[in-house]
């Protein structure tokens, strides 16, 4: 007996390892892709005369298209699995970036770089691919497990923006954009792994029994699900903007032209212990109150960047804080989503309140480009981001993270 289940035992440590892997590769091509964006505004402007407010605009639309996509994509995932839907993202990934490195139309490249990847990036992140390694791990190592993907997966933000920075410099913007798409391509099979399933693999969470409608309807009534989700919309107006724009505030302080690309990587570099350390103090500490003191830092830091004369150092340690609070409030907001609902209706939960984080990442990139074109300046906007910090840390501390128990109706309902 003791045999058979130490085997059971390592089957399933095994399954949920690959599942790892096969997600922070996944993210690691769709999110260290995306994080390059901010690097082809001056390019896109200067050589093919592109208005800064469009191409921000364009990269603005794929964050609020990503976000109406993504509850769609989860629930695919819910239902039909995750292969065909990171196929189908990868593709539509791919031909974004194809379209907007060959045409020289501008609404074109708004549908290249806004719609198709918008689409495509909804299907290759976390709505999708956190959602297989939260069913993968046990409940207890769940948030740890999800913090080592998101970890792993800022690998491809470290290796991205230098790749796409060398090959722009020397080959040109469209060479550049058709390197990112087939690196994109290559990854769509790891979605094989993300469904791999066996006698030992941890059920899904959550009564079975349940319409997803009904769950739907009970997050919604829930008051601690509408302030993570309200609290969401910061995280992405942030970051939207810091990596939409860093590159050419920097470049406006006078910093050498390959700042901006170094902050990004140095935020990718940071971002893999941090994505890894918010998943393992989510496992020790109420997630919500370790998401409440993210944001605070996160804001402060934002602040104190702003206020400071721009150097080497202030923007590494700038970059360095970031990336340590990046994105690791993903892996505590779904984590917290799926202790408090399970995860049978993980993808569609998180997918809707993710749309709340990239309609602030809209927000984030688009105003950014507004705001500089009206008054040829950045500095509104990085007051507005610092203090959204503060906001988002105000909704996070009170958040109930009662675990559902639809056997006697929906706790705090009352309160909500």
């Amino acid at each position: 007996m003791s045999t058979v289940f130490r085997s059971n035992a390592a089957s399933l440590k095994t399954q949920t390892t690959l599942v790892i892997v096969a997600a922070a590769l996944i993210l690691s091509a769709a999110m260290g892709v995306r994080q390059t964006f901010g690097l082809f505004i001056g390019p896109f402007s200067f050589d093919r005369g592109v208005p800064v407010t469009l191409i921000a605009f364009a990269i603005a639309l794929h964050n609020l298209v990503w976000g109406v996509a993504q509850p769609f994509a989860g629930a695919a995932a819910d239902r039909y699995g995750c292969t065909r839907v990171v196929a189908f993202g990868a593709v539509a990934f791919a031909a974004g970036l194809a379209l907007a490195a060959l045409t020289t139309s501008p609404a074109l490249l708004v549908v290249g770089m806004g719609v198709l990847v918008g689409i495509g990036i909804s299907c290759t992140s976390f709505g999708v691919v956190l959602t297989a390694v939260g069913r993968s791990a046990t409940a207890e190592s769940r948030s740890v497990a999800m913090g080592i993907a998101s970890a792993g997966g800022s690998l491809g933000q470290v290796l991205m923006v230098p790749l796409a920075q060398s090959v722009r410099q020397s080959s040109g913007i469209a060479t550049s954009l058709l390197v990112l798409a087939f690196v994109l391509l290559v990854a769509a099979p790891l979605g094989f792994l993300l469904d791999r399933r066996n006698a030992g693999a941890v059920p899904l969470s959550g009564a079975a029994t349940t319409s997803l409608r009904t769950v739907v309807k009970e997050a919604c009534r829930h008051r601690g699900y509408r302030l993570l989700t309200i609290g969401f919309f910061t995280c992405g107006f942030q970051l939207a903007f810091i990596a939409t724009h860093l590159p050419g505030y920097l470049f406006l302080c006078h910093m050498p032209v390959g700042a901006g690309a170094t902050a990004l990587a140095l935020i990718g570099l940071f971002n893999m212990v941090g994505s890894w350390a918010c998943g393992w103090l989510g496992g020790r500490f109420r997630q919500q109150y370790v998401l409440g003191w993210l944001y605070l830092i996160r804001g402060v830091a934002i602040a104190v960047f702003f206020l400071l004369p721009k150097t080497t150092a202030s923007v590494a340690v700038f970059a360095a804080v970031m990336g340590l609070t990046w994105l690791g409030t993903v892996p505590l907001t779904s984590g917290l989503v799926a202790k408090v609902f399970g995860t049978r209706h993980l993808g569609t939960l998180f997918g809707i309140c993710f749309l709340s984080h990239q309609l602030g990442s809209f927000l984030g990139a688009w105003l950014g480009g507004f705001v500089f074109d009206m008054t040829g300046s950045y500095s509104l906007i990085w007051g507005a981001t610092a203090i959204a910090g503060l906001f988002a840390a105000l909704l996070h501390f009170p958040i109930d993270d009662t675990v559902v128990d639809r056997s006697a109706g929906l706790p705090g309902a009352a309160r909500a």
